[in-house]
């Protein structure tokens, strides 16, 4: 079995309804790191009326989460409903393709290692 790492880059005022619509469908184990940074806006917020000349780094966190292939798109559109304001900072969403997973306490590998 083949896995995608999803990485989520949010607000921080958005994690308790993800990790709730996370486990409604099936993801059994996450990671969320605090951050700063900011994208092509450069920080500036939404009422602001132009955009700043410096970046202005702002609170983000990351979600990490790894899911089978088959589930990838099933997770991405719970993450993008959960997420979506239509606002500045809803985030950001990439997926990278992981050849291997290994429990190191047990040396499992594959989808034994993530049950």
């Amino acid at each position: 079995m083949e896995f995608s790492k999803i990485e989520v880059i949010t607000s921080l005022k958005r994690l308790g309804s993800l990790k709730s619509a996370l486990g409604k469908v099936g993801v059994h184990g996450i990671t969320v790191v605090q951050a700063i940074g900011c994208g092509v806006q450069n920080g500036t917020q939404e009422y602001e009326p132009e955009l700043n000349d410096e970046m202005e780094l702002l609170p983000k966190q990351i979600v990490i989460v790894l899911v089978e292939n088959s589930k990838v798109d099933e997770v991405v559109d719970v993450i993008k409903k959960e997420l979506f304001t239509g606002h500045i900072g809803d985030g950001k969403i990439f997926i990278t393709p992981i050849s291997n997973v290994i429990r190191v306490r047990t040396g499992e590998e594959g989808e034994d290692a993530l049950k």
